[in-house]
């Protein structure tokens, strides 16, 4: 019987880039191989030169067709077989390769906010606002909570998918969620948190609403959508002195960090709403106003991990993952 392959990629689409996904028909039993596409269509290529190629680095079943179906993501690779310049996946390998002996793994905090008729889910029809923030986060009942079919169903397709799927939760601003994926390493966690972020946009489609990784998606006194990012190395799983070491080490380079950490930040990272200014560098225990948060159970066993709070929803996590490793590990190994 014939099997489904949807090729996914991400674009040349700034200053985010969007997944972009295509159905191969394979016979029974066929490995997903290279395949192609239109660059120029994408934002990867001119037109005179619009051959792009896609390398199939991830595959997953595909819960939405079911059956023997799967989801294929790709990198995106130039006709001679060098990584595309849109490729972020390729240098996150070589960092991950050169620092793996630290062993790193990731938690990403995916926050998204749905949108219907150009209003989020929650928000009255025909304009206005609802009550303040204080009761939607974590919240039960029609009159807190929004859109949570279309979130269930999300949930049982990561999974059945076979992704590294922590949790869910409803968060601070009406229409507004969480899915957490890890712990586990890179690539493998920014691989898995692009798979479950079109598995969103999928699901929401059928049900006719749009899932935005907008980091301020409503202006004025409502909280942005994040990415928190919780990352660790053996050193810091074993010890608290590493612990710090990670968090010195990343306000060093503050300002490359917030340059990949999503289109946007300046909007989201303002001080209020449960953020530190992008423009400062801090960190403290149990403190969601600081830039990294050292949870207190880590303070108090001495080991662990910390929470980077400043990626945006719309990051990408290929972009995130090296930034940590390279600036974390890098100090580890005693390089500036």
């Amino acid at each position: 019987m014939a099997v489904k392959a949807e090729y996914l990629w991400i674009d040349g689409t700034q200053p985010t880039a969007k997944l972009r996904s295509k159905t191969k028909i394979l016979a029974a039993g066929e490995e997903p191989g290279i395949w192609g596409f239109d660059g120029s269509s994408t934002n990867q290529a001119p037109g005179d030169k619009s051959d792009c190629v896609l390398r199939p680095v991830f595959t997953c079943p595909d819960p939405i067709r079911g059956g023997d179906n799967i989801i294929v993501l790709c990198e995106v690779e130039l006709i001679d077989g060098s990584a595309h310049p849109t490729n972020t996946r390729a240098p996150l390998r070589e960092v991950a390769d050169k620092y793996a002996d630290q062993e790193s793994i990731f938690g990403i905090e995916q926050e998204y906010t749905f949108f219907k008729d150009g209003r989020p889910l929650g928000f009255p029809v025909g304009g206005g606002y609802p009550a303040p923030q204080g009761g939607y986060y974590c919240g039960v009942g029609a009159d807190e909570v929004f859109g949570r079919e279309i979130v269930e169903e999300h949930m049982d397709a990561v999974l059945a998918a076979g992704l590294h799927l922590s949790g869910i939760n409803a968060e601070v601003m009406p229409g507004q969620w969480e899915f957490q994926i890890g712990p586990v390493a890179a690539p493998l966690v920014a691989d898995e948190l692009w798979v479950a972020r079109w598995l969103l946009y999928r699901i929401a489609e059928k049900h006719g609403v749009s899932a935005t990784l907008d980091p301020k998606p409503v202006k004025g006194d409502w909280n942005g959508a994040g990415a928190h990012t919780n990352f660790s190395t053996k050193a810091m799983r074993e010890g608290y002195d590493a612990i710090i070491a990670g968090a010195e080490a990343l306000g060093k380079k503050r300002q490359e960090h917030v340059d990949g950490y999503g289109a946007g930040i300046d909007e989201r990272l303002t001080g209020l709403h449960e953020t530190a200014p992008w423009t400062e560098y801090s960190y403290g225990v149990s403190d969601r106003g600081a830039s990294v948060r050292i949870p207190w159970q880590v303070e108090k066993d001495g080991k662990g991990y910390i929470e980077d709070r400043r990626p945006n929803a719309n990051v990408d996590p290929y972009v995130v993952t090296r930034l940590l490793i390279d600036t974390i590990c890098g100090a580890a190994a005693g390089e500036k």
